[in-house]
């Protein structure tokens, strides 16, 4: 990393706002952020934070109060944030793609002082400000609601330092709640100062930074943009994701390194019309947020080259826990990593090889908010439990075989669904895959399977199950097979096993 980021960061004691100041101070007039407004420079960019700085302190809040915003990528967006950060307030990203009982509960839950909505979201904005009973702003201007912005420059300059201690906690991040309301992560200076500093020393960044966003800066390729600015790069902003936007905006700006989560890859691949060179000027493809199947890796090098530099995280560790290099995918193309520099990790109750993936190190959450019993379970003995399950290979690389709450027990045995997913990607005509298991009074549980084709091919499942039989056994078989035209999701892109289970929880097992 840049030495002078290195100083910041030390010189605080670990203060994510003073690496932003740094990064603002020592690149000027170079070009820090695109979206689509225009361009804006690092000078430009220091005095949109100044003015959001103010805004905050003319709204009265006090320092430590969380600043919320729902919002499609937009420079603003990321000023605010910054402006959270230098002033010791706590910044809360609301996902704009998000169901709105959780956004509403994730406010309330948050104490959120004010909501800021920006871009294709404002009126989302001021139906929820209103039901949590909190004041409303946008970043645009809008007849509904008072803007945010000031019409004048700041009348001060940035301050030398950012304000707080490398404790304070300066970021909520609520997980995706599948299994029950979201839950807060509180995610302190040090925490954020770490994952910056370890994608910095870690990951193998081209000379240049030209990062195209796609996905929310939000949540995980939000990690990518403070590396960028300390690098002086520049971040290109995008409010959604598809196949040919992303394609035309990566051979406009020649763009050398994005994030994606594994299904923007495979659409990338299913395109037929996307041309042969629109990733050549990728670098760095940074992938995240789940698995991905190890044919679909080994497409992706065939197609892009060796470009695949996969990091696995949680929002309770956040993004910088594993990480498999670009020249590790092909001769492991099913594994998740080794460790980032300055973490622990080890397998609890393990069970033939198995285990579940604990955490120790400086990236971890301070804990849930409002929740000291969950906080105390989670970080038992100051190891955090994942609730991944993982092995470790001969050739020292770390393998997640699926999440703990997912593993299935069917008649007696237990079956990973990640290793029933690996073969089943391996075949031909299939496109994307899900395992997970359903009730079932003979079995305990059944294996079952979600495939989605590729285009114009016809799923044989009997060569499906054929194919599991002989690599994984008679155990490992999905008992139900069904097609679909694509996996249930998350807001966060994930599959999302528990809407399946609740879609496929009526079929009726096979007789194997």
């Amino acid at each position: 990393m840049s030495e002078g980021g290195a100083a910041a960061a030390a010189a605080s004691g670990g203060l994510l706002g003073d690496i932003i100041l740094d990064a603002i101070a020592r690149h000027g007039d170079a070009i820090a952020f695109v979206d689509d407004e225009g361009e804006t420079s690092y000078r430009a960019f220091g005095q949109m934070v100044a003015q959001a700085m103010e805004r905050l302190d003319e709204l009265g809040l006090p320092r430590g109060a969380t600043v919320a915003q729902i919002s499609e990528n937009c420079t603003r967006q990321y000023a605010l944030m910054a402006a959270a950060y230098i002033g010791g307030y706590r910044s809360l990203t609301l996902h704009a793609m998000g169901g709105r009982e959780d956004q509403l509960y994730i406010l309330k839950d948050s104490g959120a002082r004010i909501l800021v909505g920006g871009p294709g979201r404002i009126a989302d904005a001021a139906s929820l400000a209103r039901d949590a009973g909190i004041a409303c702003y946008a970043h645009q201007d809008d007849d509904a609601v008072g803007p945010f912005w000031p019409a004048t420059p700041a009348s001060s300059a940035l301050p030398a330092h950012a304000i707080g201690d490398a404790e304070d906690i300066v970021r909520l991040a609520y997980t995706g709640g599948t299994t029950g309301r979201p839950k807060g992560v509180m995610l302190s200076n040090r925490a954020l100062v770490t994952n910056t500093l370890m994608a910095l020393a870690r990951i193998d960044f081209p000379a240049e930074i030209r990062f195209l966003c796609p996905a929310p800066i939000s949540h995980g390729a939000g990690s990518i943009v403070l590396p960028t600015l300390v690098r002086g790069g520049t971040v290109i902003l995008q409010r959604g994701f598809s196949v040919s936007g992303f394609a035309e905006a990566a051979r406009a700006h020649r763009a050398t390194v994005s994030w994606m989560v594994p299904t923007m890859i495979g659409a990338l691949l299913d395109a037929p019309d996307l041309p042969s060179d629109a990733l050549s000027s990728i670098d760095t493809l940074i992938y995240s947020g789940a698995p991905m199947e190890s044919a679909r890796v080994l497409e992706a090098i065939d197609r892009f080259g060796e470009i695949l530099v996969q990091c696995y995280g949680q929002s309770e560790a956040p993004n910088t826990i594993l990480i498999l290099d670009r020249g590790e995918h092909r001769a492991a193309p099913d594994a998740a990593g080794r460790p980032f520099p300055g973490i622990d990790i080890r397998l609890l109750d393990e069970t033939d090889g198995v285990g579940e993936i604990a955490v120790r190190g400086p990236l971890v959450m301070s804990g849930y908010l409002g929740m000291p019993e969950e906080s105390a379970k989670t970080l038992a003995g100051g190891w955090l439990r994942t609730g991944d399950l993982g092995r470790i290979g001969e050739d020292g690389l770390y393998r997640i075989v699926g999440r703990a709450k997912d593993m299935i027990i069917s008649g007696g045995f237990n079956v990973f669904p990640a290793e029933v997913e690996a073969v089943i990607a391996r075949d031909p005509a299939v496109s994307a895959v899900a395992v997970f298991g359903i009730p079932d009074r003979k079995w305990g549980e059944q294996v079952t399977a979600l495939v989605v084709p590729r285009a114009g091919q016809e799923i044989e499942a009997d060569r499906l199950r054929d194919a599991v039989r002989a690599a994984k056994g008679a155990v490992h078989v999905p008992k139900a097979i069904h097609i679909a035209d694509e996996l249930p999701k998350t807001g966060l892109g994930k599959p999302d096993k528990v809407a399946m289970r609740r879609l496929y929880s009526e079929g009726e097992p096979s007789a194997e």
